[in-house]
């Protein structure tokens, strides 16, 4: 994973005013992976605890109790701190100790409920952190299969599926990728079997559900008043953010000639008139931080937006990885992935790699878990993966911790809409800013996408440091 070196948190603007416009902290994580896997390992029958742990922290220990014993476990913030123990058999009220050190705890059994865990210094109302489980490994969607032959086959993809008895529901033919669908789960794992054999498959993967950005709440405060005029650039280094989101509805006129006709791979969709969309909530953050990084008030970057949603409440990794095609072929070097996933799809990272190796700049949201758990398509080494800040420069209480993130931006916004302003929280805010940060970057310096990346370090090197 490339870092921008240690222990540096670098300030870019002013600090970050809540509800009034965007004067974003953005810092830099060093996060180094660790060799040692660590176990817990919680024998509830027989209330006995082995454990082996050497990299976790206080909060990723706790993420595992809860996932062990469905307790409700509240954190003192103050408490973070390495955990070193290992041992075996032991109670849990003794392995509680061996693993929290010097710091206090207290069970509270609850009649009609999980017991409540507080961990903490000195008292227990300093445990106000809720602590979250990691969330379980998405589970591929049922009976469909992805793919992918091999350039040159001259394998027809209709004569496979009817052999296989599948349906096509999916084609990607530029990338000899397909999504098949079968009737049931035994004709699926034959045809897994059957394609491993078949000398033109170059490969074969499950599909994941995505689920869809949460929806934005109405806020009462002010929104921006931001002045960003287009200026126009025909050159070879056209700055193009690919919106890879949910649909985007007309945008304000001063704000329109940044948008480029929209493509959607999911179908026909209704877009609301009267409820701001996530998608447009993402566009107006990109302008937004855009403006920040704007030379004069003026810049020539344009956003493709890429529907991969339409009118479901979902979309998949084929999906994903087919508007990230898409989005490239429209002229985008630049991605926005507010969006993710706990399944780890082997196709999408494929894609992913083939589109970085064309110097396309990807950046992804971490997700919206206070976990440690790698989200996709922002764990892919290929990718920036970003997280939220809280006003004081801190990881937002609610924002994904993991050691795949690479940047931490602000974790909110506002964006006014049909004569409301919308507050818009979470990682995918911070991706957004991050992107069109990135752009304002590369454009200002008369760049291409491929060193948007190289000039966000170099920002980060030439500002103040701060103290994680």
């Amino acid at each position: 994973m490339n870092t921008f070196g240690p222990n540096v948190f670098p300030r870019f603007f002013a600090p970050f005013v809540r509800f009034c416009k965007i004067v974003p902290l953005l810092v830099a994580l060093c996060l180094p992976g660790f060799a040692h896997a660590d176990t817990l390992v919680w024998h509830k029958n027989q209330d006995r605890v082995d454990a082996d742990v050497k990299s976790w922290d206080v909060r990723e220990l706790l993420e595992h109790v809860a996932a062990a014993t469905g307790w409700h476990i509240y954190l003192d913030p103050g408490a973070i701190r390495p955990v070193s123990a290992k041992f075996k058999a032991l109670p849990s009220t003794d392995a509680l100790h061996a693993l929290l050190g010097d710091l206090n705890y207290l069970i509270l059994p609850q009649t009609n409920g999980p017991s409540e865990l507080f961990v903490f210094r000195t008292s227990r109302g300093q445990a106000t952190r809720l602590i979250v489980a990691p969330k379980k490994t998405a589970k591929p969607i049922p009976n469909e299969l992805i793919v992918t032959l091999k350039p040159g086959s001259k394998t027809k993809i209709e004569d496979l599926a009817r052999a296989l008895g599948a349906k096509i529901i999916g084609r990607m033919d530029a990338q000899n990728a397909y999504l098949l669908q079968f009737p049931d789960d035994a004709s699926t794992q034959a045809a897994r079997a059957s394609l491993a054999d078949n000398p033109d498959v170059a490969a074969v993967d499950m599909n994941y559900p995505v689920d869809a950005p949460p929806t934005p709440d109405v806020s009462q405060a002010n929104g921006p008043d931001l002045k960003l005029n287009p200026m126009s650039n025909t050159g070879p280094c056209q700055l193009v953010i690919g919106l890879i989101d949910t649909p985007v509805q007309p945008l304000p006129s001063a704000d329109a000639p940044f948008l480029n006709p929209a493509i959607s791979v999911a179908g026909p969709n209704q877009i609301p008139a009267t409820t701001l969309t996530h998608g447009t909530a993402m566009a107006e953050t990109i302008l937004d931080a855009l403006q920040s990084k704007s030379a004069g008030g003026a810049s020539s970057v344009k956003i493709l937006p890429v529907d991969v949603y339409g009118n479901n409440e979902t979309t998949t990794t084929f999906d994903v990885a087919n508007g990230i095609v898409q989005a490239v072929n429209g002229g985008a070097n630049i991605l926005n992935l507010s969006l993710g996933s706990t399944g780890d799809s082997t196709y999408l990272h494929s894609i992913i790699t083939q589109v970085s190796q064309q110097g396309v700049a990807i950046f992804a949201a971490a997700g919206n878990e206070p976990v440690t758990t790698p989200t996709y398509p922002a764990a892919y080494p290929e990718v920036t993966a970003v997280t939220a800040s809280d006003p004081s420069g801190g990881i937002a209480s609610y924002a994904n911790r993991g050691s795949f993130i690479k940047m931490i931006a602000p974790g909110d916004n506002v964006v006014p809409f049909d004569g409301q302003n919308y507050l818009v929280e979470g990682t995918s805010t911070s991706t957004a800013i991050v992107s069109g940060m990135a752009a304002g970057l590369a454009d200002a310096a008369h760049v291409c996408a491929d060193q948007a990346t190289a000039l966000l370090q170099k920002s980060a090197s030439a500002s103040s440091a701060l103290k994680p």
